[in-house]
This record gives C-alpha cells, sequence and structure tokens, in this order.
C-alpha cells in the first residue's frame, strides 16, 4: 500500500512514543545521582503510566496521585486529579495508551523481540480485570482500608504496579547503596511482579494494558465519547477482514470503531487495501462517512 495514504500519526507512532516517554523522564542526570525531581512539575500529572519515583520524572503519576490523596487521613476523593483524567479521557481516549504512555511502548518493544507469539483473542473475559482492579485496588481500598490515624495504603502502586520497580526502585538502587540495603520482601513481591509481565509481553501484545491497567480502564470507560475517534467509510470498505486480522487489540473496527480497547495504534489503517479508516477530531459518533474520509 502506498505510504502516503498512512496517516501521519500511525506512520510516526513509534517515534512519537519514545518522545512522549522522553518527555515525560525528561530529567536525565537524576539517573546517575540516585535523585528524584521534586520541582514545581511533579504537581501535574503525566497522561501515561509513569511511577512519581522516577529519577526523571518530570510530573505525578495519575494513579498514584489519586491513591496519594484518597488515602490521605484528610480527604476521600481527588476532584482535582479526576478531573484531570476525564478532561484527558474526553479529549483523546485510549489514544493516550498507544501513543503516549511509557509503560505502554515498553511493552511493545519486549514483544519485538524474536519468539512465538501467542494470541490473545481467547484471552478477552481477561480485560475485565483492569477494570475491578481500578474499582478496588485504586478506589476502594485506600478509603476502607486504614491504620490508626486513618491513612490508606496506595494499593495499587504498592503492591501490583510493575512501572514502580522498572523506573523507581531499579535506577534509585542501583547508586544507592542505603536503598539496597533497605529492600525487603515487598520489593521480591514486585520485582516478581515486573518479571511476570515482561515474559508476557513478549508472549502476547500489551498484556498489562489490556488485563491490569487501572488507567488503561479508566480512559477505556471514554473512548466512546472521546473527541478524538476512529472513523470507517462504508462506501470504501469492501469487508475484507484485514483490519480485524491487523489489530492485535482484539478489536474489529468495522462492527465497533470506538471500542474500549482501542488504542488508535493505526495498525488497521495500514492493513486496509482501500483506505476507509481514518481518524477524526470532533464532536459526535460520524464512524459512517461519505467518501471524503479525511485523514490527519
Amino acid at each position: 500500500m502506498d505510504k502516503r495514504n498512512i496517516p501521519v500519526l500511525a506512520r510516526f507512532r513509534g517515534w512519537i512514543q519514545a518522545a512522549a516517554a522522553l518527555l515525560t523522564n525528561i530529567h536525565l542526570p537524576n539517573f546517575l545521582q540516585g535523585k528524584l525531581y521534586q520541582g514545581g512539575g511533579k504537581a501535574v500529572c503525566v497522561p501515561g503510566l509513569n511511577c512519581y519515583s522516577c529519577p526523571g520524572a518530570a510530573g505525578a503519576c495519575p494513579i498514584g496521585a489519586f491513591q496519594a490523596v484518597v488515602g490521605s487521613s484528610k480527604f476521600r476523593f481527588s476532584y482535582y486529579i479526576t478531573g484531570i483524567l476525564i478532561l484527558l479521557g474526553v479529549l483523546l481516549g485510549r489514544f493516550i495508551c498507544g501513543f503516549l504512555c511509557p509503560f505502554g511502548w515498553f511493552q511493545e518493544l519486549l514483544h519485538k523481540i524474536p519468539s512465538p507469539k501467542l494470541s490473545t483473542k481467547r484471552l478477552k473475559p481477561l480485560r475485565y480485570v483492569k477494570y475491578a482492579v481500578l474499582l478496588i485496588m485504586v478506589v476502594l481500598l485506600p478509603v476502607l482500608v486504614t491504620n490508626e490515624l486513618g491513612m490508606g495504603d496506595p494499593f495499587f502502586c504498592k503492591y501490583l504496579c510493575p512501572q514502580g520497580v522498572l523506573e523507581g526502585a531499579l535506577p534509585l538502587a542501583a547508586v544507592n547503596s542505603g536503598i539496597r540495603a533497605a529492600l525487603g520482601a515487598l520489593f521480591t513481591w514486585k520485582a516478581a511482579v515486573l518479571l511476570t509481565v515482561i515474559v508476557c509481553s513478549v508472549l502476547f501484545y500489551r498484556p498489562f494494558c489490556k488485563w491490569l491497567c487501572p488507567l488503561g480502564a479508566f480512559y477505556a470507560l471514554l473512548n466512546r465519547v472521546s473527541l478524538f475517534q476512529m472513523q470507517v467509510d462504508t462506501h470504501k470498505c469492501v469487508s475484507c477482514g484485514a483490519c480485524a486480522k491487523a489489530c492485535k487489540m482484539d478489536v474489529d473496527i468495522t462492527k465497533n470503531p470506538n471500542h474500549a480497547e482501542c488504542i488508535r495504534c493505526g495498525m488497521c489503517m495500514k492493513a486496509c487495501p482501500t483506505d476507509a479508516i481514518c481518524y477524526r477530531y470532533g464532536l459526535g459518533d460520524k464512524t459512517q462517512t461519505t467518501d471524503k474520509g479525511e485523514t490527519i
């Protein structure tokens, strides 16, 4: 297919992911110094899953920040962070997962490692686990399970999130002997979670995103109403099924162009022989169009 017909976003997605990961963790000297950036940028949440404790992190993780607030003794809900997440979800939906999330990009790089690749189509029920993680580990447990001071643990960050070990514990421990000496059973558990995700990512496409990520679950809830959508021109579509075969998120875009699992990666566009699929941005659900079908 002529590359000129592929939208620029889809064509250069890998470069955009790399740039987003770099900008999210722009304070690179901190990796060598073993310290965290603590400037004003940490008061703002980045859009993707990125650990606050990463030495290079330019902002806060939205999930970690939310848990820090709801687990405090003074507050039980974070309107500020929830508002930011709703705004990002409405503006971009799971485009954030496909283009702006550092941990999503990390999983994709792992999946490029030569090995047998396994399909997740028969594992679709597991995609609902991430909603349970969002509700139980991110929202309910920090509020309901508290200590004598009325403070709750950030259960997802503390017990499940592999990004914290990858970006936080490992880089800091590598240059700080005090942190290395303090590592214990919890680090061992989290390292095992990270190792499991790494192995699964080599075999499956984005397993953490599909099955466990609460941030992806939140954006998925807004995917259908987000301003950034996928559009299928039914006049051009020849029902060949190439797009469904190309989709690694197990979505048939011709049946549900703005499915909750669609990360707007553009693989369906690259596979379509008639250029029937494009991006659109704006109000309203116009997934079936005339022959205009403009792309960005």
